[in-house]
């Protein structure tokens, strides 16, 4: 596969989550009255762009992995007196286009803005596509315990039918994969269906080295069964128009509640940081889920979008969720954090980004046999 069928793929969806990111923030803004100077797609040199009758420069960037919205009068302002003196400058019909002037709440929604934007996307895609081809409904009925496995030890058997895996509930054949590899637990808890009994029973599986279906190299959590549809034919469902809605919200909680978990498991050195990658495997992964078609791609962009305003929600300077954080502070105090205070927190920010940058970029790196 060429480099070019990763890259274009790659290219293609991070613009489209990156414009609906910052496009959230300039809707809001707009909404409120800030003057916005630029709306950018990409970071340093302009390649191309236009201005609007509204004076906002619309711009792609050579550095494609981010984006911004530039408001007027936009800078860093930290203490009062600073800012006082900065908003002297301008004359009182600027000022109403001031950002630091709106008021606390509105500053608020046009900072979360452009992560609430990227979760409606993915709602929106999963909607989409469970409007289109529906939702597999597949029994998760075992068909084989391979012998001495942790399955088999544990005491599964033929033809039980796993109803819930850790407390998530097994709507699909597809599910049961998933759900075990994303278990950062020592034991994983089956919820069997057996001769019209429940049983419950806890399996501790082998973790071994595989691959996943693109053929990277993933460690894979192992109990040992294996599981097919009657006859090998999937139980595909239509769905209505209120359960498509409600399966893309579930599908979003999932994923969200999922990566809170894992992040939670490996800042205590209990999840599996191997797997944690950057643009390269994004952009690696990206190409291959785009050669099954457009409706994997759009489900993988769905993904990203989800990650994206997760991340941006973290509490670190720089980040939307670093912004919220001092709005936060400044509500508790009547009064925005101080210059030092609020340097301390940026340079404590820009030391947990270029770790993150640093070990996402060696894993990339290292997926790649560089390492």
């Amino acid at each position: 596969m060429g480099i070019i069928n990763y890259v274009v793929p790659f290219f293609v969806l991070i613009t489209i989550v990156v414009f609906i990111h910052e496009y959230g923030h300039y809707y809001f803004a707009k909404k409120y009255g800030v003057g916005i100077t630029d709306f950018s797609i990409g970071f340093g040199r302009e390649i191309f762009g236009w201005n609007d009758k509204y004076g906002t420069r619309w711009k792609f960037c050579w550095i494609p992995l981010g984006g911004y919205v530039k408001f007027f009068g936009d800078r860093n302002v930290f203490s009062q007196a600073e800012q006082q003196e900065e908003i002297r400058k301008y004359s009182d019909e600027d000022r109403n286009k001031l950002f630091i002037l709106k008021p606390l709440y509105q500053r608020s929604l046009i900072v979360f803005a452009g992560p609430l934007a990227n979760f409606v996307l993915a709602i929106l895609i999963f909607f989409a596509i469970n409007m289109i081809a529906g939702k597999d409904m597949t029994p998760a009925v075992i068909t084989e315990v391979q012998p001495n496995s942790p399955a088999f030890s544990a005491g599964m058997k033929k033809n039980d039918k796993i109803i819930s895996i850790n407390g998530r509930k097994v709507e699909s054949i597809l599910e049961v994969s998933t759900f075990i590899n994303i278990s950062t637990t020592e034991k994983i808890n089956f919820l069997l269906l057996r001769n019209k009994q429940e049983i419950s029973i806890l399996v501790k599986p082998n973790l071994v080295a595989g691959e996943d279906s693109f053929g990277n190299a993933v460690n894979k959590r192992i109990v040992g069964i294996k599981l097919s549809p009657l006859n090998n034919e999937f139980k595909k469902e239509s769905l209505s128009f209120s359960k498509s809605i409600y399966y893309s919200l579930k599908e979003v909680w999932f994923v969200t509640t999922t990566s809170l978990n894992y992040l939670g498991k490996m800042i205590i050195g209990a999840a599996d940081t191997s797997q944690l990658g950057g643009p390269i495997k994004i952009a690696k992964l990206t190409g291959q889920v785009a050669e099954y078609g457009i409706l994997p791609f759009f489900s993988i962009m769905a993904y990203i979008s989800i990650s994206l305003g997760l991340v941006n929600l973290f509490p670190i300077p720089m980040l939307d969720g670093g912004h919220l954080m001092f709005y936060f502070f400044e509500k508790l105090l009547g009064r925005p954090l101080s210059q030092k205070t609020q340097e301390g927190f940026f340079r404590i920010g820009l030391f947990l980004l270029f770790s993150l940058m640093f070990f996402v970029t060696f894993n990339d790196l290292k997926s790649l046999g560089l390492f």
